[in-house]
């Protein structure tokens, strides 16, 4: 039985595979967060223009258009103070500031790396 805890925290959840979005977003929100789903590295960026900021953006690296490297590479320009977390199955390892999640991962590995992200 997964730990449910009340927050007022919020994560953005930017992956073009609709199915692992959903099924983060209800593991993340049983969990208590708040969660925002979008398709793209360019929903996010709008979304973080025209929203207040997430506490934590967890992003796949290969998508089509903008990649999530180029994705955290911009809200790291940008002066966000947003936590980021990238994931992928693809990614080959080099050096990047953000954690990473190898998919496929169990969800209490998810669970652990918000948790270490957001405290």
């Amino acid at each position: 039985m997964r730990e449910r805890r009340l927050t007022t925290q919020t994560i953005l959840i930017v992956d073009d595979d609709d199915e692992v979005r959903e099924i983060l977003a209800e593991t993340l929100e049983e969990l208590g967060y708040r969660v925002i789903g979008v398709s793209s590295a360019e929903e996010a960026l709008l979304r973080l223009d025209m929203y207040a900021e997430p506490d934590l953006v967890i992003t796949d690296v290969r998508m089509p258009g903008m990649s999530g490297l180029e994705l955290a590479k911009r809200i790291r320009e940008r002066g966000d103070c947003v936590k980021l977390l990238l994931m992928s199955g693809y990614f080959l390892p080099q050096q990047i500031p953000e954690r990473f999640l190898k998919k496929p991962f169990h969800m209490h590995e998810l669970q652990s790396a918000v948790r270490a992200e957001l405290g």
